[in-house]
């Protein structure tokens, strides 16, 4: 594999990882689907709308041209919303050839049929295509700041995760590797959900040890589904569980905790996700795990009541009062 890499997705993540690349020596090309946007980011150099004053290298230019990704490189890494991530590779595919390696560092569920990511890859592309996901405890500004940083690379392909590992790998970021494709993925993906519920408890003015209690009992539901689904269970407690779900339960710059932070403190859904003005991945999260706690039949009483105030307009003080109702048990 060559030092070309595509990046699917402007927002902060995307760039961020862009900048990453193309630190490393990496021929770097970003994409984005909004012609103003990525005119703006030629013509600035850098991204001030979702990560400011991080000027880009000669090495990473921009492009809307989905054939232009294709030709540029063999390694496409996608950072668009969950909700995009299918119809984003649809369009994609007409340009690629065979040997096209696909990785992505988004994290949520497909919302058409709240299937895991790496399907939607095997579906359009193949079961063979090689195909990694990149997950663990990051915040874009801190990537770009080359604030030390650790995360997980995860593929059933190990030669293919090893090559994206080498790529991305830096004095600052540290990249680790896994095979545990479904563990990684469900980890990002139901992270955001308790983060919502993290930020609804502060909102509500509670303390660190309701903070605590959240994140430790959240843990436990990402396990319960995250096995269910065929994940492994030391991969929730690596940097792309445990890690990630601290990051974002506890941190203002977790769009999703801020987020619940704002129910909390008496603001609609609407009102919200106008004061975010960003994507927030664990509402659609919070329903695609939901349904899918109900299909497998697993006791996920946090990701319920986060559901409940998201989508049936329940009070977050009856929905903490709920959780607190629930029956005494046994930890584990």
């Amino acid at each position: 594999m060559g030092k070309n890499i595509a990046i699917l997705g402007s927002g902060s993540w995307g760039t961020a990882l862009a900048l990453l690349a193309a630190r490393n020596g990496c021929q770097t090309l970003l994409w984005g689907h909004n012609a103003e946007h990525i005119t703006a980011l030629a013509l600035d150099r850098e991204n001030k709308r979702y990560l400011p004053h991080y000027f880009f290298p000669d090495n990473l230019n921009v492009t809307t041209d989905l054939a232009e990704v294709a030709a540029f490189s063999e390694l496409i890494l996608v950072c668009v919303p969950s909700h995009a991530f299918k119809k984003t590779l649809i369009k994609l595919k007409p340009f690629v050839l065979d040997d096209i390696k696909i990785a992505w560092a988004s994290k949520g569920f497909n919302p058409d049929d709240g299937c895991l990511l790496h399907s939607i890859v095997a579906k359009i592309f193949g079961a063979e295509t090689p195909a990694a996901i990149i997950s663990g405890p990051t915040f874009a500004h801190e990537v770009a700041a080359n604030l030390p940083t650790a995360i997980t690379i995860a593929s059933t392909c190990p030669n293919f995760s090893k090559q994206l590992s080498d790529l991305l790998h830096s004095g600052f970021f540290r990249t680790y590797t896994s095979t545990d494709v479904v563990g990684v993925e469900v980890g990002g993906a139901v992270k955001n959900v308790l983060a919502i519920a993290a930020g609804i408890a502060d909102g509500l003015g509670f303390g660190a040890n309701t903070r605590a209690a959240l994140i430790t009992r959240g843990l436990n539901e990402i396990i319960r589904l995250g096995i269910a689904l065929g994940g492994k269970q030391e991969t929730f407690m690596g940097l792309a569980g445990l890690g990630d779900l601290i990051l974002t339960c506890t941190d203002n710059q977790s769009r999703n905790r801020r987020f619940g932070l704002a129910l909390g403190q008496g603001k609609d859904r609407h009102q919200a996700t106008l004061s975010i003005g960003q994507e927030i991945e664990g509402i659609s999260a919070a329903k695609e795990t939901f349904l899918m706690a109900r299909k497998y039949n697993i006791e996920m009483p946090i990701t319920e009541q986060t559901y409940k105030v998201l989508y049936e307009g329940l009070d977050p003080r009856i929905a903490v009062h709920n959780l607190l109702g629930r029956e005494q048990k046994a930890e584990s």
